[in-house]
């Protein structure tokens, strides 16, 4: 071995380790950087719950976009949605949230007009009902909200003041006392 023999392969195998874990922080990047766009419901799109076709359901539709999943999870009621991120067994990476501006879409016929739902803003209590009965509007501007609860009542909240006891999936059975 002559002394060129060792800086040569010394700076080889330096240059195979770099060029490693740079390609390892490339694909590192790329994951975390991927985004996770809303998918737009068809009629055969169905609830990941309860299996109920979308379409054929009025008020706020819902979709999570897990880390794990390619699909997303789709909810045919916004109160499935917080129900299921606020459930303490709720333990997968979420990487996106989305729920229908219904300040645009058409309550009885919802399609698109998708929104961070993290931004969105949220009425609880009103007097419109949605495909499990009543439901929690969402809303991309907090001044469709109001306009919303001015017309069907309820009390606007921003997303991070929902709370487990407000989304209780025991539904209007609980307090129906005609039964």
């Amino acid at each position: 071995m002559t002394e060129l023999g060792f800086p040569r392969r010394r700076f080889f195998g330096l240059t195979l380790a770099l060029s490693a874990a740079l390609l390892a922080s490339c694909a590192d990047q790329t994951s975390a950087q991927k985004t996770y766009e809303p998918v737009e419901i068809t009629t055969g799109t169905s609830c990941d719950l309860d299996g109920m076709l979308l379409a054929d359901y009025p008020g706020p539709k819902a979709q999570i976009h897990y880390a794990d999943q390619e699909r997303p999870m789709f909810f045919c009621d916004t109160v499935e949605l917080f129900n299921t991120l606020l459930a303490a067994e709720q333990v997968r990476a979420v990487r996106a949230i989305y729920v229908q501006d219904m300040g645009k879409a058409n309550w009885d016929e919802p399609k698109g007009h998708w929104v961070d739902a993290k931004t969105a803003t949220f009425v609880i209590g009103s007097k419109r009902e949605g495909s499990m009965g009543p439901t929690i509007a969402s809303f991309a501007q907090a001044a469709d909200a109001e306009k919303f609860v001015a017309e069907y009542g309820g009390k606007a909240l921003k997303f991070a003041d929902v709370t487990l006891d407000m989304v209780d999936l025991r539904g209007g059975a609980l307090h129906d006392s005609s039964m």
